[in-house]
């Protein structure tokens, strides 16, 4: 993949992830604040809890940090997915995130 290509990929991710933030204010009492500065997005939950996901431009990869541990996603042509365990990135951020919310919280590349 060429740096562009990540580029308009990873801004998209961003972005869906910022439009999710919305949606779940909007339709839960998640009370859920995201912040993001450049190519880093901070997730604050009520209880204080954080999940940061950020690019890494050099290894064209997403990067995901949450209590459990950090995850790292490649794009392989159709989704983000896991380094090392291949799971998809929107999927383990919806895990994430309903973990440190305590409810039901979903997101989506959509």
């Amino acid at each position: 993949m060429t740096d562009p290509e990540y580029m308009d990929r990873a801004e998209a991710a961003l972005a869906a992830i910022e439009r999710g933030c919305d949606r779940i204010n909007d339709a839960t009492d998640a009370d859920i604040d995201n912040q993001r500065v450049g190519g880093m997005i901070t997730i604050t939950f009520r209880n204080g809890s954080q999940l940061v996901i950020n690019l890494q431009k050099p290894l064209h990869e997403i990067w995901l940090a949450a209590r459990s541990g950090g995850y790292h996603y490649r794009h392989d042509g159709q989704a983000w997915v896991d380094t090392k365990t291949g799971a998809e990135f929107f999927a383990q951020l919806s895990r994430e995130a309903t973990t440190q919310a305590g409810q039901p919280l979903g997101f989506s590349a959509d």
